[in-house]
């Protein structure tokens, strides 16, 4: 029998964490990373972000729905660091 639990933690802060994350490792890899290498460091920036959803998500105590809150995490930031290196990949094409 399972005991229901009294207070349970939220978890949307955890899976937030990890999508600004990925935004600011996104950021930081536009930025710094020259052209041939953004790619790369962006896959770096994201095996980075999937440890950091598991251990926050470890963190978080709760067992119940784990896989689908640490692929909440994995996936959102995978969307953000897209969208970003989109931006600075459009941003590449205009001369200046």
């Amino acid at each position: 029998m399972a005991v229901p639990e009294l207070a349970p933690r939220r978890t949307f802060g955890g899976i937030v964490a990890v999508w600004v994350l990925a935004a600011l490792i996104a950021i930081v890899v536009g930025i710094f990373a020259t052209p041939d290498w953004r790619a790369a460091w962006l896959g770096v920036g994201l095996g980075g972000c999937l440890i950091v959803a598991f251990a926050t998500q470890l963190w978080s105590g709760r067992s119940q729905g784990f896989t689908e809150r640490v692929a909440a995490s994995v996936l959102g930031a995978a969307l953000v660091m897209g969208v970003i290196s989109l931006g600075f990949g459009l941003a590449a094409l205009v001369p200046g």
